[in-house]
C-alpha cells in the first residue's frame, strides 16, 4: 500500500485509520529544521512577528513615518511626496496592520480546523460503531442461513 500526504494509507480499513490533529508546533521542524539553528531562527522569527504584528507597532510606525513628512513637504515636489507616501508611510504602517489581520484570520481558521477535527473524529467513531453493528448482523444472517440449510 502506498501512503499519501498525512501518512494514512489509501484503500485501508476505516478501523485502521487513526484521526490526528496537526498543529503549528508539529510542522515547525519541517519549515525551519529541527537543529539548534532552525529552532533559534523560528523563535526569532516568531518573536519579531509577534512584536511587529500589533496595532501598537502600527501606531509607532505611523509616528516614525510622519517624522519625515515635513521634509517631504518642504521639497515641494509631487514625486517626493509620492515617494514618502509609498516608501515611508504605506510600507511602514501597512506591514503591522496586515500581520494583525493575518493573525485574526489565522486564529479563526485554527478554531474552525479544531472544530472540524472534533466533528470528523466523532463521525469516524460513529462509522466504526456502524461497521461493528453490520458485522454483527452479518454473523446473525450467516447463522440463520446455516440453521435454514
Amino acid at each position: 500500500m502506498e501512503s499519501h500526504e498525512g501518512g494514512a494509507h489509501m484503500n485501508q480499513s476505516p478501523r485502521a485509520h487513526v484521526p490526528r490533529l496537526i498543529q503549528t508546533q508539529h510542522v515547525l521542524a519541517k519549515v525551519h529544521g529541527s537543529g539548534a539553528i532552525g529552532r533559534f531562527n523560528a523563535a526569532v522569527a516568531v518573536r519579531i512577528t509577534r512584536i511587529v504584528g500589533t496595532m501598537y507597532c502600527a501606531y509607532v510606525f505611523t509616528l516614525v513615518a510622519l517624522v519625515a513628512l515635513p521634509a517631504a513637504i518642504e521639497q515641494g515636489s509631487v514625486t517626493v511626496l509620492v515617494n514618502w507616501l509609498s516608501s515611508n508611510f504605506l510600507q511602514l504602517v501597512l506591514l503591522p496592520i496586515i500581520i494583525v489581520g493575518q493573525n485574526v484570520i489565522s486564529a479563526a481558521q485554527d478554531a474552525r480546523a479544531e472544530a472540524d477535527h472534533e466533528t470528523l473524529t466523532a463521525l469516524h467513531m460513529m462509522s466504526l460503531q456502524q461497521l461493528q453493528i453490520l458485522e454483527g448482523q452479518n454473523e446473525i444472517l450467516a447463522l440463520l442461513k446455516q440453521k435454514a440449510a
